[in-house]
């Protein structure tokens, strides 16, 4: 027998720092926060690591069985394929942009770099990738682009709602004074009360413009809503096979709302409604008045509200998506903004109020809002308004109006009052004149001011300069800009009384009236 001994210590010492190495390197492939895949020249799978799977939604054994093609986004095959060719071809491609579609459907944005291992002989075994899921980081770009787009947008809006309220302000005041030359019962006298009812309808459209520029502080009053809600919502139903069905009882209380934002809900809850019905059918709008208590559900403060609903027909909306419904730039139409129901949110927010939705898929969707009513008792029932003849007066009023055609209009509807007027177009005019009046011993009873003088001296800083000639003065302020912060509290900021532009004789009037009161 021969016997041979080799010491073969160094080769175990050698395995076992190699399967040391390949622990360490596994381990390191595993555990890495980057997604890892190795991918045989044919497009085959052969190894991606954890957060490889736990991004995508495969489980490790589901993965020997895929290839590129099950994984790439469809959008960028193309893309894909040229990139991994590249790969295969030049050895290496650093910068990667590329999408995936998860095991649920989701599309995963993924950026990162690959390169070729060759063999022996030169051809290629496998790439290796590197990606990072940004997907996050891209929705958000994309949300700051939105973002940006409609500041810009809103910006525009604003300023183009300014211009044409100081157009309806010309336009409405004209009206209301030659409809004060004729009697009731003139054919003319009727097509003017028609030109006014279109002319209010645009003012309604500004408003809308308004609120979309600036978010809108809404200008509150104490008003009815029965025929608001039958106007909107018949507005919007023009031309459309839906029909509407309303609930809306007499003894409805006054809801104190800026009826042009209340309009604007209305109309986009009621176009929902019947997008959400295109062959047709109807929608039921009901109110009704209800007095919260402290153990109420709903998170308002207690007291009396009108709860007005809008339900309709259609298919519903998947219990997924309506917890999002409200999200700024959540929508699942193919040319919606996502930004109607985020509005309207906001909207009866800065009211007050509430806005709820409840959907049965296959049944329907019923949107509620509340709004904050006056107190309930023999006068706060819903009234036709029937408003009389303005009030006259007397008394010398400043017109201050950037604009000709509204300090023509203003002065003619003040002096149709029977007041005394004089007109400067900016707020350094408006001081001296009112310096040179109170020098003369003839001085202004009152003050109206627009807020924006582009260029020149505004509402704010005028009536800063007119309290230094006159601590009493009495300085009304008014803008086409009607939702801006400071029409909206404008006692905050020393002015007496607040006249949005456009207004009506009877308006004005009652302002008037009310600022001059001893």
């Amino acid at each position: 027998m021969i016997g041979v001994a080799r010491d073969i210590a160094d080769r175990k010492r050698a395995e076992a720092a190699l399967q040391e190495s390949e622990s360490r390197y596994r381990d390191l492939f595993e555990n890495a926060t980057d997604l890892i895949q190795i991918v045989r020249p044919d497009g085959r799978l052969l190894y991606v690591n954890r957060a490889w799977r736990e991004c995508l939604g495969y489980a490790a054994d589901e993965v020997a069985g895929l290839s590129l093609m099950d994984i790439i986004d469809p959008d960028c095959t193309d893309h894909c394929l040229l990139t991994f060719k590249r790969v295969l071809s030049q050895g290496a491609v650093d910068l990667i942009e590329t999408s995936f579609v998860a095991r649920d459907g989701r599309k995963v944005r993924l950026e990162g770099s690959a390169s070729c291992k060759n063999g022996a002989d030169g051809q290629p075994e496998f790439t290796r990738c590197i990606f990072r899921d940004i997907t996050e980081k891209r929705r958000l770009e994309v949300e700051v682009q939105k973002t940006e787009k409609l500041e810009s947008i809103g910006i525009l809006a604003g300023g183009i709602a300014h211009d044409f309220n100081n157009l309806l302000t010309a336009i409405l005041g004209n009206l209301a004074l030659a409809r004060t030359q004729l009697p009731a019962a003139d054919p003319v006298a009727r097509r003017l009360d028609e030109c006014e009812k279109a002319a209010w309808r645009a003012r309604d459209l500004t408003q809308q413009l308004l609120t979309f520029a600036k978010g809108g502080a809404p200008i509150t009053k104490a008003a009815a809503i029965r025929e608001l809600i039958h106007d909107s919502a018949s507005f919007m139903l023009s031309g459309s096979r839906t029909t509407c069905a309303y609930h809306l009882p007499d003894d409805l209380w006054q809801v104190e709302i800026d009826p042009g934002q209340i309009s604007q809900v209305i109309q986009n809850l009621v176009k929902n409604a019947d997008q959400a019905m295109p062959r047709g059918g109807s929608i039921v709008i009901s109110a009704v008045n209800v007095t919260l208590g402290n153990d109420q559900e709903v998170s308002l403060s207690p007291g009396p509200y009108v709860q007005l609903s809008i339900a309709d027909q259609g298919p519903g909306i998947p219990p997924e998506q309506l917890l999002r419904i409200f999200d700024p730039y959540f929508t699942t139409k193919p040319q919606g903004s996502g930004l109607g129901l985020a509005i309207a949110h906001s909207i009866i927010k800065n009211h007050r109020g509430l806005l709820t939705v409840d959907s049965e898929p296959g049944v329907g969707t019923t949107f509620s809002i509340f709004l904050p009513a006056v107190a309930p008792g023999p006068m706060a029932a819903e009234q036709t308004e029937t408003p009389g003849p303005p009030t006259r007066g007397q008394g010398r009023i400043l017109v201050m109006d950037d604009e000709a055609i509204v300090r023509n209009v203003a002065t003619k509807m003040l002096e149709h009052l029977g007041y005394e007027t004089e007109a400067a177009a900016d707020g350094e005019q408006a001081v001296a004149l009112y310096a040179e009046a109170r020098a003369a011993g003839r001085p202004f009873a009152a003050v109206v001011v627009d807020l924006t003088i582009p260029g020149g001296m505004g509402g704010v800083e005028a009536l800063a300069r007119l309290r230094e000639l006159d601590a009493e003065v009495r300085v009304i302020v008014s803008s086409g800009y009607a939702n801006d912060p400071i029409m909206a509290n404008y006692e905050a900021h020393g002015f007496r009384a607040v006249a949005p532009k456009p207004y009506k004789l009877q308006e004005l009037s009652a302002v008037l009236k009310a600022v001059l009161a001893p």
